[in-house]
């Protein structure tokens, strides 16, 4: 298989394509989705044998012994970044949004604040409001092309009623991988307004030459009892239909609470995502990865090479994730205008900005998980629908 082959996902029934109509009036028939986080390629070997081997076998009963797919994550964990896992702290979720969830449930009350880091991906913020829980945006500082995180401007916001802050490593929207200080100064700031720190950490594996991700008890041990870890192989393997999230939990006493809310949800892994994921992380799928992300990095570059030449526009450089985020503010158009000539002239579909809170009012986030040829094709069309600025 080449990260190269055209899929057609028409009419599968995925997000991606099959809703890109109703939502941003392009039609899959001549459009270029690159809005919702799943890729265009096909999972590794690996994981489609684990598929199919559950479905020769023909029964889907209950299972009990998840011990292979407990020592896959240890391993990948340990061996792909450097972090220290045991069994008993690893919880099973369905997908990462409802581990959200599921913390705001075990750790907050209603109407308490948790913090955002914003622009930062949108999903964050509806949990929240739906659980009737209140977000504190605290927005990011944009300083030579990335952003950073302003802790004495954050400092002078809290208020008392913050119990949570969720952070997003690498970051979403922007692909910014936050370094060992950046994450040691959050878990100060965590500590000193007591907040919990939920670190989703879903994208870890998409990490460009050059940039090194550290999982935030890497980074600073010293937040360990007040940390909850979100990962999962979703985004790494192209399998987030599966619905299979970990929240890892090193503290006994936040893991009680944990697991008391789990119980009470009565959640529990599915025999597909155990065995996907236990498929997943191996040596075979260390070696897929490697491949997409060297990939993902050259669609990176091609993609801001070419948006960058628009003038006005501006592609913030990615250290990570597949997720480019373009800013059209020197443009001089207001985004009704840039949003018509992207849908309607160019026929793309990517994310809008507000939509990840505070900061992102000017900006559109574009999916490269998908072949080059639509990433050039993309390019292409984006040129010709602002070539009145060349």
């Amino acid at each position: 298989m080449s990260f190269d082959d055209i899929i057609d996902r028409r009419g599968t029934k995925c997000a991606k394509w099959d809703a890109m109509e109703a939502i941003y009036g392009v039609s899959p028939d001549e459009g270029l989705p690159m809005w919702v986080a799943d890729m265009d390629f096909r999972s590794p070997d690996c994981i489609i044998k684990a598929a199919q081997d559950l479905t020769d076998q023909g029964i889907f009963g209950y299972q009990s012994d998840y011990s292979d797919y407990h020592n896959a994550i240890i391993w990948w964990m340990k061996n792909r970044h450097g972090w220290d896992v045991k069994a008993e702290e690893i919880f099973t979720t369905f997908g990462l949004v409802n581990a959200v969830g599921m913390c705001l449930q075990a750790y907050t009350q209603p109407d308490d604040a948790v913090v955002l880091f914003t622009p930062v991906y949108h999903a964050f913020a509806k949990v929240i409001k739906n659980a009737g829980r209140t977000v504190k945006e605290c927005q990011m500082v944009e300083q030579n092309g990335r952003y950073e995180l302003d802790f004495d401007a954050y400092d002078a916001q809290m208020t008392g009623a913050e119990k949570m802050l969720i952070l997003c490593s690498p970051h979403n929207p922007s692909g910014r991988v936050w370094s060992k200080e950046d994450l040691q100064n959050l878990a100060a700031f965590a500590k000193r307004h007591d907040l919990l720190i939920v670190s989703d950490e879903i994208h870890h594996d998409i990490v460009f030459s050059g940039a090194t991700h550290l999982p935030m008890p890497v980074a600073a041990p010293e937040c360990i009892d007040r940390l909850i870890m979100l990962t999962a192989p979703s985004k790494t393997f192209n399998i987030a239909g599966n619905h299979a999230g970990n929240v890892i939990i090193h503290d006994e006493k936040l893991r009680a609470t944990f697991s008391a809310t789990m119980m009470a949800f009565g959640v529990s892994p599915t025999i597909f995502g155990t065995a996907m994921t236990a498929a997943a992380y191996s040596p075979e799928g260390a070696a897929w990865v490697d491949g997409l992300v060297a990939y993902i990095e050259e669609n990176a570059r091609i993609f801001d090479e070419g948006i960058n030449a628009i003038p006005g526009v501006k592609s913030m450089p990615l250290s990570g994730t597949y997720l480019a985020w373009v800013d059209f503010t020197d443009t001089g158009m207001d985004m009704a205008e840039v949003t018509d000539r992207v849908h309607n002239t160019a026929k793309i579909a990517p994310n809008a900005g507000p939509t990840f809170g505070t900061g992102g009012e000017t900006y559109l986030r574009f999916n490269l998980g998908t072949p080059r040829a639509n990433v050039i094709k993309a390019v292409d069309r984006m040129q010709k629908a602002f070539a009145d600025l060349q």
